[in-house]
């Protein structure tokens, strides 16, 4: 069911939705966690939950324009994280270079849509509300989203690894608003994480609103005031700023 947090009030006409990528449209086939345990795990280490989060979290809102010169420099300090990841994990010095491998293969590995991304994608776009994906993601999020037979339900596409920072960093919201010509005010961004997907746009000045699909592991996250909580992408389609009183603004 889709609700408003405790204070918030629905805007209206709103023109775009912009979505987080992976584990708000897309996962990978055996579940939406990030993989790296299994990597760790195949070839005998362990990720201590703790530290994957704080290393990931370490990098939240980092902007890296020099880093995202071109994609030999991105790989470059992609494998140099992943590398510091796997030492602070007790990895012997020997086994670093095999782990950063492995785990770099993962952006190889099989992905898809969630069974109600393709449906309200096409939804929104028959309302003429414009459509667009913002992810920390790697250089090909094109190649991702042609995966997920996503690729031509988006007006626009931006990373983090060639827009120079990563969410919710105000770099990238901007980067993906500028492509599809919208104000803050005129969109909402929806992602699966509090942080970059619901507190980092709505400081920015858009609506937004954390998806919590039934059967997601513990407690349900704190989310701001103001803020949506869904669980499925479909109810979207429900709230009345994106129903058909937003196709005039969208036409405009």
């Amino acid at each position: 069911m889709l609700v408003v947090s405790s204070g918030g009030k629905s805007r209206n006409a709103l023109r775009a939705v912009v979505f987080d990528f992976f584990g708000t449209v897309a996962r990978h086939p055996e579940g939406d966690g990030s993989g790296f345990p299994g990597v760790f795990e195949r070839l005998g280490y362990r990720l201590d939950p703790a530290v994957e989060g704080a290393h990931f979290a370490r990098y939240d809102g980092v902007e890296h324009v020099e880093q995202s010169a071109d994609r030999e420099t991105y790989e470059a300090w992609v494998r140099m994280r992943h590398g510091l990841l796997a030492r602070a994990c007790g990895v012997p010095e020997r086994g670093v270079e095999a782990l950063v491998e492995a785990l770099r293969e993962l952006d190889a590995a099989p992905i898809e849509a969630f069974d109600d991304a393709i449906p309200t994608l096409l939804a929104l776009r028959a309302r003429g509300v414009r459509v667009a994906i913002c992810s920390n993601w790697g250089w090909d999020l094109d190649r991702s989203l042609a995966e997920c037979e996503l690729l031509d339900l988006v007006d626009a596409a931006v990373t983090s690894a060639r827009a120079g920072a990563r969410k919710p960093h105000p770099r990238i919201y901007k980067s993906v608003l500028d492509e599809i010509g919208t104000a803050p005010a005129e969109t909402l961004f929806v992602g699966d994480s509090v942080g970059p997907d619901v507190v980092g746009p709505m400081d920015f000045g858009m609506s937004a609103a954390h998806i919590r699909r039934p059967g997601a592991l513990g407690p349900a996250p704190q989310i701001p005031d103001g803020a949506l909580r869904l669980s499925s992408l479909t109810e979207l389609l429900d709230w009345p700023a994106l129903g058909s009183s937003g196709r005039s603004a969208a036409a405009g």
